[in-house]
């Protein structure tokens, strides 16, 4: 059996941390997910960030805006890479889902993670 997938949230100022709290507080599972804020990095040190975050392993990248500089430092080093996946909006379904389904493949987790969170979005 391979490793299960990592997940790094990109958010602007410090909602990456966020999100990334509450998942852990809420699944128990410390260390599945690290959070990357744009806060205080010029574009050169979020790219650094985010590959660095990555390391090499297979990894969902979400992003908080589907355009601005945090989508743009996951597109610029790592976008097309085997075992990368980038999805944008991400929200708290997205990462919950992700979370508790980390052993699928790449793409199956990534298509179980965009589902969730357009359920998740709705009025009523």
């Amino acid at each position: 059996m391979s490793a299960p997938l990592h997940g790094v949230v990109v958010c602007h100022g410090d909602l990456a941390n966020a999100l990334v709290a509450a998942v852990e507080e809420i699944s128990g599972i410390q260390g599945a997910l690290t959070p990357i804020t744009n806060s205080g990095a010029d574009r050169t040190a979020l790219e650094s960030r985010v590959a660095a975050a990555a390391d090499g392993r297979a990894t969902v990248i979400f992003v908080d805006l589907p355009s601005g500089s945090c989508l743009f430092a996951a597109m610029r080093r790592l976008a097309g890479r085997e075992g990368i996946r980038i999805i944008t909006g991400v929200n708290l379904a997205m990462l919950l889902e992700f979370i508790f389904h980390r052993d699928l493949d790449l793409d199956a987790v990534s298509a179980r993670v965009v589902e969730a969170g357009a359920r998740s979005i709705g009025g009523r």
